[in-house]
């Protein structure tokens, strides 16, 4: 029930996201295409991942990693209702509080958010109406002044404090050469992976297909922005520099594993803005398709086809982890019942069995070398400790 809550959550926010942004910028697309537009998002968002259990399905990394830059866009939707006082001040209300909340929730969104605030700032002068342009840039720094000050709440918290001591993440071991070097060789191993997953390509033609199908509500034909280029190289640089420093904290934490597919879930704080800024390239391909390109049938054709295929391959996995859930749920539910009843019945040490689900850590990994989080489960069943069931049946 949960996952379907938080599905239903992401596709909301992008839908009303779009919805928003298209009529504030005067423009019209035909009545089912924003909701498209948002489902391939969202799509790809969640289930075009390595590890679709832990985006998806595992709470603390829903919670901490995949919800997080959602409700940073879900930010947007007061500014783009924002016409009068009231309303700007509603948004920059928002705004405030949700960079305090999100700080507070995740390090790394905190990081994008404020990375792609400045950059609107910087490029407010060129892109902003005149009328809008003061107003844009106080809700900027409303969000930067947010989530920085939730970003200070969190790392002076006490348990940030001890985890950091735990891990030897403090500032200096963050700043050390060799730890920024790893970080760098680990977001190069990340961006290689993302960048060849293949369907990200369907962010792409549906931005094409936006592209293609949208209409000015003056009558004007659509064009590129006169700045598109600058619009590009900033996004792009946005994009690398916040992946980066997201790489950089986690890698104290991480260790080389900051890369590996089984800790995906540190990549989804800046995955939804690539994926936004695949729709966005898209769509300006889309523009200029219709400048250059006559018969414009067959590449919506083919677009509408990407779409379709992109979502087939997530739908047969999701398909194969349901099965695997299902039977994995049992034996959990049989060994549930086991503990309980042995730890009722007086027993202080039991053999548990590994029930290992899409690379999640169990105890007595690494061929039995590794206990943690044994001692998590001996706490949660009220044990002294539990023996790797594989070797004491």
């Amino acid at each position: 029930m949960v996952p379907l809550v938080s599905g239903v959550l992401v596709l909301a926010v992008l839908w009303a996201v779009t919805v928003l942004a298209l009529r504030r910028g005067g423009i019209t697309v035909p009545r089912g295409l924003p909701i498209l537009v948002a489902a391939m998002m969202t799509a790809l968002f969640l289930f075009v991942t390595p590890n679709t259990y832990k985006t998806f399905y595992w709470p603390a990394a829903s919670v901490s990693h995949t919800l997080p830059p959602v409700l940073a866009c879900a930010a947007l939707v007061p500014l783009l209702l924002a016409r009068t006082r009231r309303g700007r001040g509603t948004a920059l209300a928002t705004v405030l509080l949700a960079g305090v909340f999100l700080a507070t929730l995740s390090e790394e969104t905190a990081i994008v958010v404020v990375m792609v605030l400045l950059a609107t700032l910087l490029l407010s002068g060129r892109v902003v109406p005149a009328p809008a342009r003061g107003f844009v840039r106080l809700w900027c720094a409303a969000g930067i002044a947010g989530t920085v000050a939730g970003g200070l709440v969190l790392i002076t918290s006490p348990g940030s404090l001890h985890r950091r001591e735990r891990f030897g993440a403090q500032t200096t071991s963050l700043l050390a050469p060799d730890s920024l070097a790893a970080s760098l060789r680990g977001f190069a191993e990340i961006t290689v992976t993302v960048v060849t997953t293949w369907q990200y390509v369907g962010a792409v033609a549906v931005g094409v297909l936006l592209g293609l199908l949208c209409d000015r509500r003056d009558g004007r034909t659509p064009r590129p922005p006169a700045h598109w280029p600058l619009l590009a190289w900033t996004a792009l640089l946005t994009l690398l520099v916040s992946g980066y420093l997201c790489t950089v904290i986690a890698y104290p934490v991480f260790r080389d594993r900051v890369s590996d597919p089984s800790a995906n879930r540190l990549w989804n704080d800046y995955l939804l803005l690539y994926v936004v800024l695949l729709v966005a390239a898209g769509a300006l391909l889309g523009l200029a398709a219709r400048q250059h390109v006559r018969r414009t049938a067959p590449v919506k054709a083919v677009c509408a086809a990407l779409c379709v295929l992109v979502c087939f391959g997530p739908a047969v996995s999701l398909l194969n982890l349901d099965g695997t859930m299902r039977a994995r749920a049992e034996k959990w539910d049989a060994q549930d019942r086991r503990l309980r009843q042995g730890a009722a019945d007086g027993e202080r040490v039991m053999p548990y069995e590994r029930l290992v689900i899409s690379g999640m850590l169990e105890p007595f990994s690494q061929g039995g070398a590794r206990y943690w989080p044994g001692g998590c489960v001996a706490d949660l069943y009220r044990l002294e400790r539990v023996t790797d069931g594989a070797r004491n049946p």
